[in-house]
C-alpha cells in the first residue's frame, strides 16, 4: 500500500536531470572559486 513510486537510476538519465545536475555542479564550482578568491587568498596573503 505504498504511495511512493520506486524510481530507478534510469529515471535520472533523462537530459533534463543531467542538465540540472550539471548546472548545480557548475554553480558549486564557481561559488567555491569565488570563496577562495575573496576570502581564503586574502587571508593567506595578509597573514603572511
Amino acid at each position: 500500500m505504498s504511495q511512493f513510486v520506486s524510481l530507478g537510476d534510469s529515471e535520472f538519465k533523462h537530459p533534463s536531470w543531467l542538465t540540472a545536475f550539471g548546472t548545480l555542479a557548475g554553480y558549486g564550482i564557481i561559488l567555491f572559486v569565488l570563496f577562495v578568491a575573496l576570502f581564503v587568498l586574502p587571508y593567506v596573503v595578509f597573514a603572511a
